[in-house]
């Protein structure tokens, strides 16, 4: 506001005004002359104040304002001093303010001088209509605002004057406005090897043991962990980490397991011992050790859990790393590992048996052999196959990623044991990882499988050559009793793709996740405190800048948990510790669990061992079909998922030991419930809870060799199952077209509405001759 501007207004002050609200009046005029440009140079202003700010953050992208959420700025009600505005000038004609608003609102100027403090057309929309709303709502105004709106009615100021006004507004109901080059630097996840001091205070020996499924490569590197003073390794999941725990601790070598939702320490006084066996997520990147080991190393792109992979590989302190893993990782550790000034010692193994791609498909499950397993990528083809088995007298373990650890090695168990009737097996593609067994043929019932992409989107398509590679290499393992390995698959026509999938070429891995932290994530709040969890997510991975080998790993399961919870009084860390709880967000019980334990945990109420058994409605009765050993399962993971915030939070989930002895007791019932699954399958189809019946003609002849040139067009067709909690309908048998496709992932229910409102629409445009000549 230039000074001619102050003399007029305090010369326009009334002489009989108190002497108080002069002198109110000349603090905010010179507050005003000190902060906000007048109108004539306020363009030039912003323009070099646009142009700074732009060099400061070394010209980032523009960030995604949809993602920017408007808080609400009440309207001021009646002040108890008065309305100062309205006594030193006059009270304001609505009408004219509205026009002055409207008219400020048009004016391509402000627009421009909008975009340039980061007001796009969206935001500044949504600004004006707060800032409108906020005027011609309150009772009263600021003294500063309300002296210039009478000016403009007045012709005594310029429009243009209300801008300060409308961006001081703006930054309320935006605050990310007002600090976006601090969000830039705290969301900079560039350099991360400068996150991990500790093990850039050493100069680490990498060691790549590269080499395909069943070559050795992971056995060399736990020989040089075994033989190590200290050694901490990594694994992707639960059963290897039991696995060299256990090995560990035969071979002589004191070992203690640490995952999620379990700590074991061998020394009976507590010490830990100098060996860990862990989950990745786990490991301490601040501990010493002489050797660390990194299992399945190229699970580093892994859309979701990369992030655990990167934070191992720069940031564990050991004085030699050896990591365990495809080719494909090679070029991208090296690159890696080059910003680090850390040299990458590469040893190449090969397959120590042979395996071989058959030259015929199986067809027939009349076929069957002893030691075949049946790789489905969907619960419904594992049922459906294994009730097939059992009607032609076989018996067959089955393998699920749902299943709990201990019914896993159970059923693995039975599978691998000479003397045990069980010779075949019916898995998903969870037998890839941590689970030894005694197979000679792997037989892909089906080559598509639902996956998530890095957007968090689903997509059908077939496997990859990497999990292609990964299941087939199960067959002819070196320890087992079949010295060569085989593979095919169910369907003659899906032959040639399977030999097309494990022949191509692996593409180098390009790319390590990054995963925010805490802390970053409390210093996003703190410039946000009023935005959400979920919102302050987005917001970050909008303004995050990485390296070209690094990108941030997707989060949506982080913000369906932030959403869930996020009426329930936490503070921020509590909050974010329960949204990173691992849950399957498909499981409505264990969703609904989550959500119950946060709201405990908000009340300070401890979550005991007599709680939880009231809550799950222990003792559970054995299942008695198919939806009751899923809801086992469920309950499994709700223990699991107190186990692991037990870890976190001590005092409020204080009887770990109990459920823990309460989830083995449940292992042990869905155990006794897989043992039987074919008659619980058979008991779920007589009560139409499993619609196995309903296969179409195409499927049963997949399990007897019949109507070849049917599978094929089917082929993949149940791998989504979603129709798997309905009856079977009157006409089953021959099902549509449309039906069909939405069971092939081709076509959605909501697509399929789409369609048929624009099918009924064109009939209902279309001429009557013409539809006379469709209906011909």
């Amino acid at each position: 506001m230039s000074f001619p501007r102050c003399a007029l207004l305090w010369a326009r002050l009334p002489a009989g005004r108190p002497a108080g609200h002069r002198a109110a009046l000349c603090s905010v005029l010179r507050a005003r002359v000190e902060t906000l440009p007048g109108a004539l140079g306020r363009v030039s202003a912003v323009a070099s104040a646009s142009s700074s700010s732009s060099s400061a953050s070394g010209g980032s992208k523009a960030p995604n304002t949809s993602l920017f959420v408007p808080l609400t700025v009440k309207p001021q009600g009646p002040s108890a001093d008065g309305d100062v505005g309205a006594e030193l000038t006059r009270p304001l004609d609505k009408n004219e303010v509205k026009k002055i608003l409207d008219k400020f609102y048009k004016r391509k100027e402000i627009q421009k001088l909008g975009a340039d403090y980061g007001l796009d057309a969206r935001l500044f929309h949504q600004a004006f209509i707060s800032f409108r709303n906020y005027i011609m709502q309150s009772h009263s105004l600021d003294v500063d605002i309300h002296i210039i709106l009478n000016d403009i009615c007045f012709s005594a100021a310029h429009v243009d004057d209300l801008f300060p006004f409308f961006l001081r507004h703006a930054k309320q109901i935006f605050p990310v406005l007002e600090c976006k080059d601090d969000l830039r630097k705290i969301s900079d996840l560039r350099i991360p090897p400068n996150w991990y001091p500790e093990a850039r205070a050493i100069q680490r020996k990498i060691i790549f043991h590269s080499g395909p499924t069943n070559s050795g490569k992971t056995y060399h590197a736990i020989q040089k962990y075994l033989s190590a003073k200290s050694g901490v390794y990594c694994g992707p999941l639960k059963l290897l980490a039991h696995e060299i725990f256990e090995k560990s601790n035969a071979a002589g070598v004191p070992c203690d397991l640490v995952t999620g939702e379990e700590r074991v320490t061998i020394d009976a006084d507590g010490k830990q011992a100098a060996h860990v066996a862990c989950t990745v997520e786990m490991c301490s990147v601040t501990t010493p050790y002489e050797v660390a080991v990194i299992d399945e190393i190229q699970m580093i792109k892994d859309p979701a859990r990369g992030w655990a992979w990167t934070r191992a590989l720069l940031g564990l302190c050991a004085e030699e790393v050896h990591l365990c893993g495809e080719s494909a990782a090679i070029d991208l550790v090296t690159e890696l590992m080059y910003t680090t000034g850390e040299e990458v010692e590469v040893r190449n193994y090969k397959r120590l048996t042979p395996i071989s791609v058959l030259d015929h498909a199986l067809e027939s499950l009349d076929n069957l052999r002893p030691g075949d397993c049946i790789v489905c990528f969907s619960k419904n083809d594992i049922y459906s196959v294994s009730r097939q088995i059992e009607i032609r007298g076989l018996e067959s373990a089955v393998i699920y990623g749902s299943l709990p650890p201990g019914t896993k090695l159970a059923q693995a168990k039975k599978f691998n044991d000479p003397d045990d009737p069980c010779k075949i097996l019916v898995a998903t593609d969870a037998i890839g990882m941590g689970l030894n067994l005694s197979i000679r043929r792997i037989i892909f019932y089906s080559l598509i499988k639902p996956t998530i992409n890095e957007k968090g989107e689903k997509e059908i398509e077939p496997i990859t050559t990497s999990q292609a590679l990964q299941i087939a290499g199960r067959a002819g393992r070196f320890s087992s009793k079949y010295k060569e390995g085989e593979v095919t698959t169910m369907n003659r026509e899906d032959l040639s793709l399977l030999r097309e999938i494990l022949n191509r070429h692996v593409d180098p891995i390009k790319a390590a996740g990054l995963h925010p932290t805490a802390e970053q994530i409390e210093m996003f709040a703190y410039h946000l405190p009023d935005t959400t969890l979920a919102n302050l997510i987005d917001i970050f991975v909008d303004f995050s800048q990485v390296d070209g080998q690094y990108f941030v790993c997707n989060m949506d399961d982080f913000k369906f948990s932030a959403e869930l919870i996020q009426h329930i009084p936490l503070s921020l860390r509590v909050r974010y510790v329960f949204c990173t709880a691992p849950i399957n967000k498909k499981q409505p019980f264990v969703c609904s669990s989550l959500l119950q334990f946060a709201r405990q945990y908000s009340r300070n109420e401890p979550l005991t061992f007599s709680w939880l058994r009231r809550y799950i409605k222990w003792p559970l009765l054995p299942p008695k079909n198919i939806k009751d050993l899923m809801d086992l399962e469920a309950v499994h993971d709700v223990l699991d998922l107190y186990l692991w915030l037990s870890y976190r939070f001590i005092d409020m989930f204080p009887d770990a030991s109990l459920i823990r002895d309460l989830q083995k007791e449940l292992d042990g019932v869905i155990q006794d419930g897989v043992h039987n699954i074919t008659k619980l399958i058979k008991i779920s189809e007589s009560h139409k809870l499993l619609n196995l019946e309903s296969l179409s003609a195409e499927n049963q002849s997949r399990l007897s060799g019949t109507s070849k040139g049917q599978a094929r067009r089917m082929r993949g067709t149940k791998t989504l199952g979603s129709k798997a909690a309905e009856p079977p309908g009157p006409d089953a048998g021959e099902k549509s077209l449309a039906s069909r496709l939405v069971q092939q992932g081709l076509l959605t229910a909501d697509m399929l509405k789409q369609l048929e409102k624009e099918w009924l629409t064109q009939q209902t445009e279309c001429p009557p001759q013409l539809q006379q000549n469709r209906t011909r």
